[in-house]
């Protein structure tokens, strides 16, 4: 019973009712993907659509090339180019189109059951992991902005403080700012504990004369591929 799970719906020339079957069941399967990949996430709207599509655009282009090993060939090149024509994503969203084209590639072969089978252990897959609370280092790092007065010596002004609070810290920008009279400072700071951020500020404060000072997430930070 279970190895009619690796027999394909059509050999050879597929049929209108074949065709109408695979395209259905890769619409709904891209469904599917789609839920998982935005379970805990905010993608873009745009982006959640194409996963819904490429799964039956894929099965469709397989379904024309059956049996073209040439075609398959010159199709499987196009389908590669879509990675590197594109902006960087996260990984997730990558996992997320790899996903749908491997679903788009079993339906086109006729491997319905197969494709189903596939998806619902990748997507329990993808939705455990979203419940997991795995600590990357990244989590920690953050921008550190600090305005001095010009009159303070900022080389080694903070350095007891970094030492205390952050386990790495780099100088990456220093501009003047009102006429010259204040120095913005940029660093790139790895926390030893984010919990400590207010407290790291507020001692911050007390050495720039209560000038402005930001933490913030770097925008770089993400998981891209």
């Amino acid at each position: 019973m279970l190895n009619n799970i690796f027999e394909p719906i059509y050999s050879g020339t597929f049929t209108l009712t074949s065709f109408l079957i695979c395209t259905l069941v890769s619409l709904a399967l891209g469904v599917v993907v789609t839920l998982a990949a935005n379970f805990k996430s905010r993608l873009s709207k745009s982006f959640l659509l194409s996963i819904v599509l490429i799964p039956a655009v894929v099965q469709v282009v397989i379904m024309l090339v059956n049996g073209s090993v040439g075609t398959a060939v010159a199709v499987m090149g196009a389908f590669s180019l879509v990675r590197f024509r594109s902006i960087p994503g996260s990984a997730k969203e990558i996992v997320s189109i790899f996903l749908a084209m491997a679903t788009g590639l079993a339906t086109g072969m006729g491997y319905v059951t197969l494709a189903v089978l596939f998806v619902i252990i990748i997507c329990i897959a993808m939705i455990c992991a979203g419940f997991l609370k795995i600590k990357d280092k990244d989590d920690l790092i953050r921008e550190l902005r600090i305005t001095v007065p010009e009159d303070l010596n900022y080389a080694h002004a903070f350095d007891d403080l970094f030492e205390k609070y952050t386990s790495d810290t780099k100088l990456l920008n220093v501009k003047t700012t009102n006429m010259g009279s204040l120095y913005k400072l940029f660093y790139k700071v790895e926390l030893n504990n984010e919990d400590d951020v207010q407290r790291f500020i507020d001692e911050l404060r007390c050495r720039n004369g209560n000038l402005e000072i930001s933490v913030s997430i770097p925008s770089s930070v993400e998981n891209t591929l």
